[in-house]
């Protein structure tokens, strides 16, 4: 059984998306179990075009290639469903149709057994 790591971003700074990015493709590379989980803090990078305002930030990886590798190689990334009224966000406006909308509690119960999580 491959090792599960669990990502959370919580914060709308590029400090706090490029760590979930990096950490979240390089995880999936040694085969693990990647799941991500946007708190309403983080939400915007969820959403088409806020990873495009960045660019490619000097000497990182492009943050859009990353973010189309982590979903490509089969992570499990979410945005918390109470993002959506709290940040006034249309699930029309995710980036890919394959970021999920949940809860905090069924996200949790997906992600038991973890045995990395991180915070950016």
């Amino acid at each position: 059984m491959a090792q599960k790591m669990v990502i959370v971003c919580n914060g709308d700074e590029g400090k706090n998306i490029m760590p979930v990015l990096i950490f979240g493709s390089s995880a999936l590379a040694l085969d693990y179990e990647v799941h991500i989980f946007f708190c309403p803090a983080g939400a915007k990078w969820s959403l088409k075009g806020e990873l495009e305002k960045m660019g490619t930030p000097k000497g990182l990886p492009n943050p859009v290639n990353l973010f189309n590798d982590i979903l490509d190689l089969g992570a499990k990334v979410v945005l918390c469903e109470l993002a959506l009224e709290n940040k006034g966000i249309d699930p029309a406006d995710l980036r890919d149709p394959r970021i999920l909308i949940e809860k905090a509690p069924p996200f949790l119960m997906g992600a038991e057994g973890a045995t990395m999580t991180y915070v950016f």
